[in-house]
């Protein structure tokens, strides 16, 4: 009897974008909790990118030493039930679902299985495969970030740098609905996006430091890691928080020192690694703030699986606004 195969993108190691190789594959049989999800758009992630290279080398510590331990890459997903185990009743053949596999990966496909106790929800009606598939990438990221770590109140004051990006477009949708006043620093022509999106001020990086603002703010949401707390903190208020999504030896050494001494404290935490009961709970409100008509996801460009590899040397430009998908033909 001939196994199934399916087409997926390999890893073939650490590297340039050139290791993610279109091959032939074995095609996953669901387990009795799982189910077989045919991927109809993934996401391509600034996160993925970083993993792919194998840097910080202590990434590999949860990646796989020489080589990616998951040799199929993507976290995020949006598609259709193919096929359920014996022991999943709450979805049907059919169903429109979307989620995260987190550090299961295997996104970047043409088939997952997914277990049902993982992060996976019906998608709603009116939303589509490549509108949904980065939803746990920036959406829940931020969401996260702003309502979990921060605790953003309404009135509050914050500034996300990096507003343009996939956290960064969500941030500014997500801040804006919880009723804060938004500053988002992105470069001069984007400025028309993320006002767009909601925000109150721009500042363009390209012609101002915001660290050397006048302007205080309770919460400085550094979604791309490019500035420090030590910087940061000249311009928050005397309780005011500096989160960072970038998984950096100096800010977590920050953190531990902020946790400890001060009024202003550097926060960060690993969204993807939190217990999956959360991460479904989180995506169930950024949903509900979709159906609110609050949240939109910004796409920059959409590929074909097969051209993943491209797809990752244009988020090494960095100038991807909002997100890069990865659609089936």
């Amino acid at each position: 009897m001939t196994t199934p195969r399916m087409k997926a993108v390999v890893a073939t190691g650490y590297g340039a974008p050139d290791v993610l190789q279109l091959q032939e594959v074995e095609k996953p049989t669901p387990a009795a909790d799982e189910v077989l999800v045919k991927v109809m758009a993934s996401a391509a992630t600034q996160a993925e990118a970083m993993m792919r290279t194998g840097r910080p080398y202590y990434n590999r510590l949860f990646l796989g030493f020489s080589k990616p331990k998951h040799d199929i890459p993507g976290t995020c997903f949006a598609g259709v039930i193919e096929a359920v185990g014996e022991n999943v009743h709450r979805f049907q053949v059919g169903d429109r679902v979307f989620g995260v596999t987190a550090l299961g990966f295997g996104t970047n496909a043409e088939y997952v299985a997914v277990s049902i106790q993982d992060v996976i929800l019906p998608m709603p009606e009116n939303m589509g495969f490549a509108e949904a598939a980065p939803y746990c990438d920036g959406h829940l990221t931020s969401y996260n970030f702003l309502t979990e770590v921060a605790n953003l109140q309404p009135g509050q004051k914050v500034l996300i740098n990096g507003a343009s990006g996939a956290l960064g477009t969500a941030a500014v949708q997500i801040a804006r609905y919880l009723g804060a006043e938004v500053t988002a620093v992105c470069s001069g022509k984007n400025e028309g996006l993320v006002r767009s999106l909601g925000a109150h001020h721009t500042i363009d990086y390209t012609k101002e430091d915001f660290t050397r603002s006048s302007e205080r703010y309770d919460v400085v949401f550094d979604t791309i890691g490019k500035s420090s707390f030590g910087q940061a903190k000249r311009v928050l208020t005397e309780t005011g928080q500096y989160l960072s999504p970038v998984l950096k030896i100096a800010h977590l050494l920050k953190v531990l020192w902020t946790s400890l001494f001060g009024t202003q404290k550097a926060r960060f935490d690993a969204t993807g690694l939190k217990d999956p009961g959360k991460l479904r709970e989180m995506l169930s409100a950024v949903t509900n703030i979709y159906r609110a008509g609050k949240l939109t996801t910004v796409i920059d460009r959409q590929f074909p699986l097969e051209k993943l590899a491209e797809a990752h040397r244009y988020i090494d430009t960095g100038r991807k606004k909002g997100n890069v998908v990865m659609v089936s033909a």
